[in-house]
């Protein structure tokens, strides 16, 4: 089988940075785009800063310490003489640096839109592809509406905490150290009083940090269980029209819907009281610059030109400082989502054991003492079942429900996995466990009681498993399960369209379209678990009739309740409650006068 993945993740980390391969040169220049924006949007206050103090206020004295490219700014537009009499100069550069604001902001946001659509594009494959990859009783497991709402609304938490929170954090650390740089320049006791309230900012925001994560985890598994309940009655609307269940199931969604809406509203209490504290203490901040800078400036402490300056970058330290408290908190929904996910990626995908060959599939397959248990505190359904399916030849298997028919059909396709002590599958004489799984998927063909058809023509469902289309192929497929007059007579014929699941088709016209969706590959073992319940004896009988004869030397199995269907099996294997009680050809039972016998006398009753 493929190799999706040949290690854990141990950390939400080591995930993140696995996903990120593809993505991280375009997350790396944005960053450079966006420190571009950071550099250009605080040069502009020193400019004004140094225009009114060295132009306007001529306020510049020899200690006064003035950048060399303030200086070097100024002799280029014609020195402090010419500029005070041509100040639109100045104002002219402050465009120019305001254009290339915009157009780094504007490559900034770009480059970071291709990032993280990458970074989607790549989390959605490699979930998909895992999961595709993941056994059948990890499907069992897992509800279909979590796992679509894992691949989802958890990518997307992910992607924007990754895109704009990750990157925003980056951001805000690199302009609080420049805003600081330049505070500090400008008047160091006035900065003590800003920076102040950047750990006051952080320190809240890490408890509610804690309260929010426990909060949206569990909004956030309700929402799972609220789209599989969804899913669940959305597939299956025809049952809930057939039994008039409509009323039931919407108080049911409402209920459960009206308990994920709380949730989310005891969230927005948490986050609405952060924000307004958040927005409190900003506040705060800002008012407090504001009137301790007036008085140094009043004092003479500070001049006009830098109480400007430390107003602009003190305003610019504002929105950072705010956007740090809200990223600290949105950190836990982040982390909520990376652990669903890691959930996934983590769980063991099928995987053959080392050394596992290709065989020959054209050999007995032997059951050998198998029991089995689905696990969770179950009861076996099979119990030590020993029997043999002979090569090229028709084996037929009776049971009721529950005892285990289908589930023996599973093991040998490697659906489950055997355990070693109990029991063993050959095929001829090698253990399953030591055949390659893909040998036998490819081999071993399933038509169930219930097939799964998808949302396209009949012609591309029959022809799914093959690579090209080949119509003669489908068509002849079609023949042989008794349904090509039967698609000749509708509207389209092969091109009809089949709804979801196959809901256009009957249940009987499923079934044979399954079949024929068997067929076109023509596997060396053939696997017809009850799939011919939905349709009259006298179509059974025509398809029975076609398969023996077009089937050549394929290994075929018989799934059934009906005895017509499994009679001319060449040997018949009755199941009771898990165990193998009768086996032999339709006279021999018959002769033998046990179980077959008594459900032969009940079903010729009626004939």
């Amino acid at each position: 089988m493929e190799n999706i993945k040949k290690k854990r993740f141990e950390t939400k980390g080591q995930m993140v940075s696995y996903f990120l391969k593809g993505s991280v040169i375009f997350f790396s220049l944005s960053i450079v785009a966006s420190l571009l924006v950071t550099f250009f949007e605080f040069i502009g206050p020193k400019i004004v800063q140094y225009t009114i103090n060295y132009c306007i206020a001529d306020t510049v004295t020899e200690n006064d310490s003035v950048p060399i490219y303030i200086i070097r700014l100024m002799d280029a537009l014609g020195g402090k003489d010419h500029l005070k009499t041509h100040l639109y100069l100045i104002a002219l550069v402050i465009v120019v640096i305001a254009v290339f604001t915009a157009l780094f902001r504007y490559l900034y946001r770009i480059l970071n839109s291709i990032a993280s659509e990458r970074l989607v594009e790549r989390m959605r494959n490699k979930l998909f592809s895992h999961i595709m990859h993941l056994p059948f009783a990890w499907h069992s497991e897992n509800h279909t509406g979590d796992i679509i709402q894992r691949c989802t609304s958890d990518v997307e938490t992910v992607r924007a905490f990754i895109s704009e929170q990750l990157l925003n954090l980056i951001r805000i650390v690199i302009r609080i150290i420049i805003a600081m740089y330049f505070m500090i320049g400008i008047n160091g006791f006035l900065s003590i009083f800003s920076a102040v309230f950047i750990p006051i900012v952080v320190l809240y925001s890490c408890f509610f940090h804690r309260r929010i994560s426990k909060s949206f985890q569990k909004a956030d598994e309700e929402e799972g269980r609220l789209s599989a309940m969804a899913q669940e009655n959305l597939t299956g609307v025809r049952v809930v029209r057939a039994f008039g269940r409509e009323k039931y199931e919407r108080d049911r969604f409402v209920e459960k819907n009206y308990h994920y809406s709380n949730l989310w509203i005891d969230i927005m209490k948490l986050l609405s009281a952060f924000w307004a504290s958040n927005d409190l203490i900003s506040g705060l901040q800002v008012m407090v610059i504001t009137v301790l800078g007036a008085v140094l400036c009043v004092q003479g402490t500070i001049n006009t030109g830098e109480y400007i300056a430390f107003v602009s970058y003190n305003a610019m330290l504002t929105w950072p400082v705010r956007a740090l408290g809200r990223i600290i908190s949105d950190m836990s929904k982040a982390g909520v989502s990376i652990d669903r996910i890691m959930y996934i990626m983590n769980s063991e995908i099928e995987e053959d054991k080392e050394g596992a060959i290709d065989v020959s599939m054209d050999q007995d397959i032997t059951f050998d003492n198998v029991s089995f248990s689905y696990g969770n505190g179950t009861d076996e359904v099979v119990r030590g079942a020993s029997f043999k399916i002979e090569a090229g030849k028709t084996t037929g298997i009776l049971g009721g429900t529950g005892s285990g028919k289908s589930t023996l059909m599973y093991l040998m396709d490697k659906l489950y996995d055997l355990p070693s002590e109990n029991g063993r599958i050959l095929i001829g004489d090698t253990d399953i466990t030591d055949i390659k799984t893909s040998c036998i998927r490819k081999n071993v063909g399933f038509v169930l009681q219930e097939p799964f058809l998808f949302s396209r023509t009949i012609s591309e469902n029959i022809g799914i498993s093959e690579k090209e289309l080949d119509i003669a192929k489908v068509r002849d497929a079609a023949r042989i399960a008794a349904l090509d007059e039967t698609i000749q007579s509708f509207n389209k014929g092969y091109e009809t369209f089949v709804g979801e699941r196959g809901v256009t088709l009957s249940g009987g016209q499923k079934q044979r379209t399954a079949i024929a969706q068997m067929l076109v590959s023509r596997p060396q073992i053939m696997v017809f678990d009850d799939s011919l319940s939905a349709v009259d004896t006298q179509t059974d009988a025509k398809i029975r009739a076609a398969l023996s004869k077009e089937i050549g030397k394929s290994t075929v199995v018989l799934i059934s309740h009906r005895i017509t269907t499994l009679m001319h099996a060449d040997n018949i294997v009755v199941l009771d409650k898990g165990r193998v009680r009768e086996q032999g050809t339709h006279e021999e039972l018959l002769e033998l006068g046990g179980i077959y016998k008594r459900i032969y006398d009940i079903q010729m009753q009626g004939t």
